[in-house]
């Protein structure tokens, strides 16, 4: 196979997972991942696991939000695999400013710089990474697969949750527009949207042990989704049999958004 998976967010959550699975399942995975000395050794042991199962990685460690690095990023890919064709590209980028809109001092609220980081690399990156990729012939077409991840946070809110619920919905919006305009190509646009899941990212969250004892009330499987049970959906959906199925946002979650508590 000479497919790959680009995954922008590899080294942790529902990245690393789907990294693994994919690989499992003989893709290669090109793995961009942004990581300090404290966390780099997640990023290390997950390129070996994808390595475990016979297949190629290239992992880098850059901002995928700088423009610079994408490019640079590209040019060594293609140097280096000249007859590559990415068939699946996965945008799981956590990393966002949780802080009020309106605080009780006005220091404390959200700052423009903020709010738009946030923007840019949970949302708008999607684009710019899939242009780059299309056009430079990078893209399986047809049968190319985007994957965006997504949560209930584009639905609900809390009172530290405005920035990544706006790039929530802001990535729900982006994929719709790129399956639009896609679609000629044979290149499909899903954003995924996961039950509550024990990641990094969900940790970061003020009060998320609250929302964790609630998921397990609230959710019917009776237990919080995993970062496996979203690499498997996706696996899943990379096959031809899915080809036309584009610019939806699909629940995996064990039946959680449909559910309250009785």
């Amino acid at each position: 196979m000479k497919d790959w998976a680009l995954i922008l967010g590899a080294s942790s959550g529902f990245g690393r997972a789907t990294a693994i699975e994919l690989s499992r399942r003989g893709f290669h995975i090109l793995g961009i991942h942004f990581d300090t000395k404290a966390t780099i050794e997640n990023a290390i042991k997950t390129k070996e696991e994808v390595e475990k199962n016979g297949v190629k990685a290239e992992f880098f460690n850059i901002n995928a939000g700088d423009e610079k690095k994408m490019i640079q990023v590209l040019d060594e890919f293609q140097s280096k695999y000249p007859d590559a064709k990415i068939r699946v590209l996965m945008h799981s980028i956590a990393f966002g400013t949780l802080v009020p809109f309106i605080a009780e001092k006005r220091e404390d609220a959200i700052k423009r710089k903020q709010l738009e980081m946030t923007l840019h690399l949970m949302a708008n990156t999607l684009v710019y990474w899939t242009q780059e990729v299309f056009y430079r012939n990078l893209f399986l077409s047809p049968g190319g697969r985007i994957f965006a991840m997504t949560s209930e946070g584009s639905l609900r809110v809390t009172k530290h949750y405005g920035a990544v619920s706006g790039a929530k919905a802001l990535i729900e919006s982006h994929i719709r527009q790129l399956a639009l305009e896609l679609a000629p190509y044979g290149i499909t646009a899903n954003a995924i949207m996961a039950g509550v899941t024990d990641t990094p990212a969900l940790r970061k969250i003020p009060g998320h042990e609250n929302i964790v004892e609630f998921t397990l009330k609230r959710n019917p499987s009776g237990r919080l989704t995993t970062p496996e049970d979203v690499a498997r959906a996706i696996a899943g959906f990379t096959s031809r049999d899915f080809d036309w199925m584009t610019g939806n946002v699909i629940h995996v979650d064990g039946g959680e958004i449909i559910a309250g508590i009785e």
